[in-house]
């Protein structure tokens, strides 16, 4: 931005993570890409405000607070108390952090469906759903299980077989069964409320032309188009944890209308403590302001048809743009709980400092959608090599001559300006990788710059002159204009390293550090004593943090008395196919004592959360064990008498609530979706299986 250029307007957000659960590494992905760019808005002069929320209503959140046994505000409020410290602990600066359950959501929601209603935008039907006699709720496909109308395979989803891939509407599913309660649901009708989304594909055929979604976004997002657009539900059922649509006593508003409101509620709360800024000016139909949204691609049909549309029809502007990101996988696959790659935020932060994340994934971050993969090897190498082998070691081997050799003053001298020039002649080109978000261009390029600085010491090599008679004044020339390149550089990583930059400030003992600075140098300066900045990473805490990992995959009982021999979880929490382990000899596999076990009785385990309690006949004993399957049979008693792989010669495990004496063999991708493996017909009780 030119100097004399009036500051950018512009407001920018982050999807709202579900209040549902933990922050884990997957999802800091998009914190970190969003504050990066923020932070580097703020650094260059603009006026940029950063807002995001918790995603706090749904079916979901209802059920697990009633679980938990306690209000869903309750749920919501815990959860928000511990995202908002694993983002602040990881530097992510928000303005403004804010819920979706709040009073200015709720006014929002409904101001944007009442104009849409009043523009005829809005449409009602009769829908019919299967309904929980239990429960009193109406099931959504999810919560529905059967056998699969197509291949027999029992206990598939509502809407579509993951045996077969067939996929069907919930009614055609054989045997019927709530997930909730276990109950056979009924067909009951409902009337159901509906956002015409089909009323603006003109408008969004052209701006998701505009320059306001990446090329391959718009691409997929054309494909959608193409087939022609079609009315979008907007309504749930009582029970419900949200916001009652205005004047239809029992409908709520589904999750996906208030949820992107929540981006204009956070940003309307911050603005009643922020009398500087307007919420009019950043959301009106005129306003000039620039709004983005940073999403990953999981999202983008609700983000780039739903949201713009509805705030076309609404009377509100529509995003500057929104930037979409790819998955995160750990060591070249998705995260799983079985290797402790599923790594939860909080841990992390017990082992590791958050800033070398936040250098990696800058380091790895395009402006694609590509996945991105988060090497441990890698990660250990390059954080070691680039921040501490190369930016704070220039200052750690030129301060101490500074210090000795002139009080800690530095001199005014440039004895190679060839350098300094290179400095600035790459510092636009960082600038605009930064601005569009190609944060790896911009760290090859900082790095580049790294090593001319160390070149430039390594050939001059002050602590060899230091040593010669007459040139002290050499050495002092040229460690100022070392510690000057560092600052060049602690001012372009200032947006990816922010206590870094706050440290070296305190060492430089300047103000903070701009993002014009750079056009300076420090002359006849006092510096204040150099402390380490940055200090390297050892495998030792790597293999720690991994192995913590692992301990909380067992402190949720996935893994305690069971085993779902094929599963890992995918980075948001789900569970899904692993690779094959490495080889074992067949001597190992034979040591295994597989049995066929009866399930003699199977109960809930009071305080724990996904355990099973299963007495098992092996035939010439009794055992018991620990399993945790909850999520799959919420109905535990439809276990008791079928048959089981039992590993009987598994070493029992003292547990919370008692020993688990082994372990029953179960598989699928997890959640709700856990099967317990049985024998074909005719197996008994304490057969070894060959």
């Amino acid at each position: 931005m030119p100097s004399n250029a009036a500051p950018r307007q512009i407001l920018v957000t982050s999807a709202l993570p579900y209040a549902n659960g933990s922050i884990h590494l997957g999802h800091m992905l998009e914190y970190i890409q969003t504050d990066i760019w923020v932070r580097f808005q703020k650094l260059r002069g603009n006026r940029c405000v950063y807002v995001c929320a918790d995603d706090a209503h749904g079916s979901a959140i209802m059920l697990r607070a009633e679980k938990e046994g306690i209000t869903p505000e309750q749920l919501i409020a815990n959860v928000q108390a511990e995202h908002t410290a694993d983002f602040a602990d990881f530097l992510v600066d928000f303005d403004n952090y804010h819920s979706t359950h709040s009073d200015e959501n709720r006014e929002l929601s409904s101001l944007i469906y009442t104009r849409l209603k009043d523009a005829g935008h809005i449409s009602t039907r009769s829908v019919t759903q299967y309904f929980d006699p239990e429960k009193q709720m109406f099931l959504a496909d999810r919560f529905i299980k059967g056998t699969c109308p197509k291949c027999a395979a029992e206990d598939q989803y509502g809407d579509n077989c993951e045996k077969c891939g067939a996929t069907y509407e919930p009614t055609d599913l054989k045997d019927p069964r709530s997930a909730i309660s276990g109950a056979t649901p009924v067909l009951r009708d409902s009337k159901h409320f509906f956002f015409r989304l089909q009323d603006f594909s003109d408008m969004l055929k052209q701006w998701t032309r505009s320059g306001a979604l990446q090329e391959s976004v718009a691409n997929k997002i054309a494909e959608w188009l193409d087939s022609g657009l079609h009315e979008w539900d907007i309504s749930r059922d009582a029970p419900y944890f949200g916001f009652e649509i205005p004047d239809e006593p029992g409908k709520y508003f589904y999750v996906w209308l208030d949820a992107p409101v929540g981006y204009m509620a956070s940003f309307k709360n911050l603005c009643e403590r922020r009398p500087d800024l307007s919420f009019d000016a950043f959301w009106g139909a005129e306003s000039t302001a620039e709004l983005y949204h940073f999403i990953g691609k999981d999202i983008i049909n609700f983000h780039t048809l739903f949201w713009p549309a509805m705030l076309e029809g609404a009377g509100f502007r529509k995003p500057t743009a929104v930037n979409v990101h790819g998955y995160l996988t750990v060591n070249g696959q998705k995260m799983s709980k079985s290797r402790g790659t599923f790594i939860k935020a909080r841990t992390y932060l017990e082992h590791l400092s958050p800033e070398y994340l936040r250098y990696y994934y800058a380091a790895k971050l395009s402006r694609g959608v590509e996945d991105m993969d988060l090497s441990l090897e890698d990660f250990v190498q390059k954080v070691n090599s680039d921040l501490v082998g190369k930016v704070v070691n220039i200052a750690s081997r030129c301060a101490g001559f500074i210090h000795k050799g002139n009080g800690g003053v530095m001199v005014a001298a440039n004895p190679a300006p060839e350098l300094t020039d290179a400095f600035a002649a790459a510092v636009p080109g960082i600038a605009d990788a930064y601005e569009k978000r190609d944060f790896s261009r911009a760290m090859r390029d900082i790095m580049a710059l790294a090593d001319k600085a160390n070149a430039y010491i390594a050939d001059k090599a002050p602590w060899s002159l230091n040593k010669q008679e007459g040139k002290q004044d050499e050495v002092q020339a040229i460690c100022s204009l070392a510690i000057n390149l560092f600052r060049q550089l602690v001012i372009l990583l200032k947006p990816v390293l922010p206590i870094l930059a706050a440290d070296a400030e305190a060492f430089l003992n300047v103000p903070e550090l701009k993002w014009d600075d750079h056009q300076t140098l420090l002359s006849d300066h006092q510096l204040n004593a150099f402390k380490p900045l940055l200090t390297r990473i050892e495998q030792a805490k790597i293999e720690a943090m991994v192995d913590a990992s692992k301990e909380d995959l067992e402190a949720s009982a996935t893994d305690t008395g069971t085993e779902t021999g094929a599963a890992a979880a995918t980075g948001n929490g789900e569970l899904t196919k692993e690779p094959i382990a490495g080889e074992i000899d067949f001597n190992s596999f034979a040591a295994v004592d597989l049995r066929i076990a009866l399930i003699e009785k199977c109960e809930f385990v009071e305080g724990a959360d996904k355990l099973l309690r299963l007495t098992l006949d092996i035939g010439d004993a009794k055992r018991n064990v620990f399993s945790g399957i909850k999520s799959a049979y919420p109905d535990p008693s439809k276990l008791e008498g079928r048959l089981t792989l039992y590993v009987a010669n598994l070493a029992a495990r003292k547990m919370k609530f008692g020993v688990s004496e082994g372990m029953v063999l179960a598989a699928g991708p997890g959640g709700e979706d856990i099967y317990l493996l049985s024998p074909d017909s005719g197996a008994k009780p304490g057969q070894r299986v060959k």
